[in-house]
């Protein structure tokens, strides 16, 4: 599988935000991008991840096959917001999401125990510390398949043990045969990432 972003630009209340970026990734590659506030990071993921129309070129993936045509079909989205029902239990959200993307991964449990949340998914998402709701969110993309892992900040909220975790976790993604584009100010712990420099604000 390849993922290819080609001439890309984006906008922002109508106004230009980044102009012709362009990246190939392959399977067990991660590509990491950086930049200023304001530089589009998050709108590019956004594009990417087929949230937002691009102002300009196109994103495409090949050799997804029937499961994975297009890259909304193939790409988990984790951004600043963690998508989850603050009234609902952690296991209730899960399950929404594992049932709602298909392609089962782990049980909801499993997903749970693998970011240090077991024991928790009876409690309502509300209840949960600002730490404790990101790794649920991280959960998220481990209870159902997706090879290509869209990541807006994804370390932002947690402690060094769950950056570590974390972190190996994406390299288990990547030695899979997985995908990981991930916008950051802060080290991730791949190494032999390919990294894309957003430019300052237009």
């Amino acid at each position: 599988m390849r993922l290819i972003a080609e001439n890309l630009g984006g906008e922002r209340g109508g106004e230009t935000v980044f102009s012709n970026i362009g990246f190939a990734i392959d399977k067990g590659e991660a590509l990491i991008v950086t930049g200023p506030n304001g530089a589009g990071k998050s709108t590019l993921l956004r594009i990417v991840a087929g949230l937002l129309p691009a102002a300009a070129g196109k994103v495409l993936v090949e050799g997804g096959g029937e499961a994975f045509p297009t890259v909304a079909s193939a790409a988990h989205y984790l951004g600043h917001l963690n998508a989850m029902k603050t009234v609902l239990s952690v296991e209730e959200n899960l399950g929404f999401w594992r049932a709602f993307q298909s392609e089962p991964g782990l049980s909801v449990e499993e997903a749970l125990e693998t970011v240090a949340l077991g024991g928790l998914g009876h409690l309502p998402f509300g209840y949960l510390s600002t730490g404790q709701r990101r790794r649920a969110s991280i959960a998220k993309l481990l209870v159902s398949r997706r090879p290509i892992w869209l990541l807006d900040e994804p370390t932002a909220g947690l402690d060094k043990a769950s950056e570590e975790r974390f972190a190996g976790l994406m390299r288990g993604h990547l030695d899979d045969g997985g995908i990981v584009v991930a916008a950051t100010h802060l080290p991730l712990g791949l190494e032999g990432a390919k990294a894309l420099r957003m430019g300052q604000v237009l």
